[in-house]
């Protein structure tokens, strides 16, 4: 039987994967689009950046953010400036560390998406005097829709899965920052295997179910198209 504390980490988990996906597919969209379509030389070095997060240590990713976020960094300045305070050991602190942490799980899906459409179809519809933007939001995201869908299957996960980063950015607060990860780890730490072992199976039966709605989906888009 799961806890209230466990019932809380579980909402405040996924209330942080919904909005982490919502704003990635607001600000990986254009970037995904850009990187399928440009031929710039920075090309490389920005898809690289996108990158980052699947090979760097979540640590130092984290470590960086709450420099940056805190009261003597960048972001931590601009936010005081106007009135907003600092973002590290807050909700929207876990948001932002988490918008970067899994920024490429959004942008990469979709840029092999948006690369396998190709230029025919944007062609036509310049024949027919569709503008750019309405040949993307008419032809280009169609035919794309199932990159999208595995976009943000995939952001969701991982950002349900966070635990380096969040813990550094977001700390130990309950009903602020202890996501479900941070809640088994402090079950095992207090040496509650049970309580432990009942969030950790149901983490782990929403992470198959992620896997398999992939799995199964993706032999059918395939069928269709």
């Amino acid at each position: 039987m799961l806890s209230d504390g466990d019932l809380q980490a579980i909402w405040l988990t996924l209330r942080l994967a919904g909005i982490v996906t919502l704003i990635l597919l607001l600000i990986g969209t254009p970037i995904a689009w850009w990187l399928a379509r440009t031929r710039a030389w920075w090309k490389a070095p920005v898809g690289a950046v996108v990158a980052l997060p699947l090979v760097l240590p979540p640590s130092v990713l984290g470590f960086y953010l709450l420099l940056a976020m805190g009261p003597n960094g960048p972001v931590g300045a601009f936010t005081q400036s106007i009135g907003f305070g600092t973002l590290p050991f807050t909700f929207w602190g876990l948001v932002v560390a988490s918008v970067f942490y899994s920024l490429p799980f959004m942008v990469q899906p979709l840029q092999t998406a948006f690369e396998a459409v190709g230029d025919r179809p944007l062609e036509v519809a310049a024949t027919l005097r569709a503008s750019p933007i309405d040949a993307f939001f008419t032809v280009a995201v169609p035919l794309a829709l199932p990159g999208f869908l595995s976009a943000s299957i995939l952001t969701f996960a991982h950002t349900v899965g966070e635990f380096g980063v969040v813990l550094m950015i977001g700390g130990n607060i309950p009903g602020q920052t202890r996501v479900a990860s941070v809640q088994i780890y402090d079950h095992v730490e207090a040496l509650e295997y049970m309580h432990a072992h009942q969030l950790a199976a149901v983490m782990l039966v929403f992470s198959f179910v992620v896997l398999l709605v992939l799995y199964v989906w993706r032999p059918s888009s395939k069928k269709g198209a």
